[in-house]
């Protein structure tokens, strides 16, 4: 992208970053945010800072905001609740609607909508608190993934590797949800393809392999540590490759999800296939982060990356508007 021209910036008008919020996940949200925020500001953008945990939603119509970068994570701020309210404010945001934000906020609602595509995702069931533990396991076998569906950044995650340990992992995971999610576990490489754009336009950025130490790539290695690490074009035959980007463009689509995103794959050891695995429609923007490390392989640096998702921001629902 060519520098921003001062009238190009001005266009953009009273912008406000979004970024802290309610979740699990705010001290990452905090980090995108300030990256986001300074990088706007670098380029001549009236960015402003507006964190929903410290102020009223219903201050964002009193700003004024133009348009609004969203650069929060997990619940109420990716699940489609905040992109709602925007929608009713009237004020353009980045990323996807409030339909694609929620199914893709949702684990569950993600793989059933794969799954309806054809599209390829570890077998799975949902847990309750009277849900037969016996008989998931019998159903995925051993070891298996449970995971609550509505976080983000590995958090509530446990690897069950005896039929013991599934009540231990359900009780993690369900301090996030009522309702959890237990996964077949897949041996392999872990991946994640960074998207752009909506639709025919949408594509996907060169795929980045993760190789976290021991392969744990938990909260803790994903963004406080240099312990992982990252290979960006990720080393990859070319057919797997192409299968991979495509792949990910299906699954994007599949939720209709825009103006950025990540789709997170595991290629399985035994085959070489790969699994689609979960949906991010509010990625990291922070100095781990995959999105901008794949957008710098393509020559993008951050600061161009951050305006090229700002100027993406618009309502979704204008049309349904009625008279």
């Amino acid at each position: 992208m060519s520098a921003l021209s001062s009238s190009d910036a001005a266009a953009l008008g009273k912008v406000g970053v979004l970024f802290g919020g309610h979740s699990a996940e705010r001290d990452v949200s905090i980090m995108s945010g300030t990256g986001v925020l300074a990088a706007l500001q670098s380029r001549g953008i009236d960015a402003h800072p507006f964190d929903p945990a410290l102020r009223s939603i219903a201050e964002l119509a009193g700003e004024k905001f133009d348009r609004v970068f969203i650069a929060l994570h997990g619940r109420f701020g990716e699940d489609g609740s905040l992109q709602g309210a925007l929608e009713q404010l009237g004020i353009p945001y980045t990323g996807s609607g409030v339909m694609a934000c929620a199914i893709g906020m949702d684990k569950i609602y993600t793989k059933m909508i794969w799954l309806m595509h054809g599209l390829p995702t570890p077998r799975y069931t949902s847990i309750t608190e009277a849900t037969d533990l016996a008989a998931v396991v019998a159903e995925l076998g051993l070891p298996l993934i449970v995971k609550p569906p509505h976080e983000g950044s590995t958090i509530g995650i446990t690897k069950v590797s005896a039929a013991d340990e599934l009540k231990a992992a359900y009780d993690i995971a369900a301090r996030f949800d009522d309702v959890v999610l237990a996964e077949e576990f897949v041996t392999g490489r872990e991946f994640t393809v960074a998207m752009l754009g909506k639709g025919a336009l949408a594509r996907a950025l060169p795929i980045v392999e993760i190789v976290a130490p021991g392969g744990n790539y938990d909260y803790q290695n994903k963004y406080f540590t240099d312990d992982v690490q990252y290979f960006c074009p990720a080393v990859l035959d070319e057919a797997t490759a192409a299968e991979m980007s495509r792949l990910a463009v299906d699954a994007y689509r599949a939720l209709d999800c825009e103006g950025w995103g990540r789709i997170d794959f595991l290629l399985r050891a035994s085959d070489n296939k790969p699994f689609l695995i979960e949906a991010n429609a509010s990625p990291g923007m922070t100095g781990h982060s995959l999105v901008p490390m794949a957008a710098r392989a393509l020559g993008i640096s951050y600061e161009d990356l951050c305006v090229e998702i700002l100027q993406s921001a618009r309502l979704k629902m204008a049309k349904g508007q009625g008279s």
